[in-house]
């Protein structure tokens, strides 16, 4: 009797089974084939993509303004740092551009029928615990709005922070790009730049030191000198004010240092220093005037000893 009671029991549930899966496909093939569907879905592509591309839209647009206000502000009677002025815009396009993705994202979400109170809400409260955990992070978004206000160095500055120096590419909201002349990028986070050497700021000075032998006339020396720095200051654009002669520097053993300073622009001076030592060595070797350098001499004795 029980065998009977458990086949019938089987037999139900085997009917019932067959029956849910065809009411399952029966509502499948109603969905898909129900032409109010395709229609909703082909709209929330179509907002999709208008979405995507006015966000784009709106990026280019604000970058173009961006570009408009600092060319303005470079034409204006009133002077700006051109420094700062293209520091800031580029920190201010990137801030459009993270704040005009993030609404695209949210809207895109919101097509699909997500709610954005409870997500923005729960955003609220990662943040909030993002803040504690993650205080390094912080720290850097904070400490690079303080060197971008307080102009302590813009793109295109050569600074030296650390072990660290190069040309400044791009001041980020969390990390530094520093380019060395050798050729090699270093992405420094701004917390982490606690003190920096920033030589583009004030015009820099090239001092020039060269050492004649001990019997050379002081006088002639420091002449061809003179003559050969100005002649030098007259084509160098480097140069911001005419070089002045010291003079005499230092005596040390047999050698006379005779120094000459010039004021040339921001991180410019190596460059003229070497233009100077080359056009000071070719001037004394015309006029004569011993240069000192390490010289071997050979004693040979005859016979005799002597």
């Amino acid at each position: 009797m029980d065998q009977w009671v458990n086949l019938f029991l089987a037999n139900e549930n085997a009917g019932a089974s067959l029956t849910a899966l065809e009411n399952l496909k029966e509502q499948v093939v109603n969905y898909v084939s129900n032409p109010a569907v395709w229609t909703t879905i082909l709209f929330t592509i179509i907002k999709i993509v208008f979405i995507f591309i006015a966000c784009r839209i709106v990026i280019k647009i604000a970058n173009k303004a961006l570009e408009h206000m600092l060319v303005e502000r470079e034409k204006s009677p009133l002077k700006f740092d051109t420094r700062r002025t293209k520091t800031i815009g580029k920190l201010i396009g990137n801030i459009v551009k993270y704040v005009v993705n993030f609404i695209m994202i949210l809207m895109i979400l919101n097509q699909f029928g997500i709610r954005l109170e409870p997500l923005l809400a729960g955003a609220g409260v990662v943040g909030l615990a993002v803040g504690f955990g993650a205080q390094s992070l912080v720290k850097d978004v904070i400490t690079g709005f303080f060197i971008i206000f307080e102009d302590q160095f813009a793109v295109g500055d050569v600074i030296q922070t650390g072990t660290f120096k190069g040309t400044v590419e791009e001041i980020g909201l969390r990390v530094t790009r520093i380019r060395s002349w050798t050729g090699e990028v270093h992405y420094i986070p701004n917390g982490s730049i606690t003190q920096v050497t920033n030589f583009s700021v004030n015009n820099s000075v090239a001092v020039v030191d060269v050492t004649i032998a001990y019997e050379e006339d002081i006088d002639k020396a420091i002449q061809v000198m003179k003559e050969t720095v100005q002649r030098n200051y007259e084509h160098n654009l480097n140069m911001v004010k005419e070089p002045e002669v010291l003079g005499v520097q230092s005596l040390v053993g047999a050698n006379v240092t005779l120094r000459t300073t010039v004021e040339c622009k921001p991180n410019m001076h190596p460059v003229v220093a070497r233009e100077l030592y080359a056009d000071l060595k070719k001037a004394f070797d015309a006029h004569g005037i011993d240069i000192p350098y390490p010289r071997v001499v050979n004693y040979h004795k005859n016979e005799k000893g002597e």
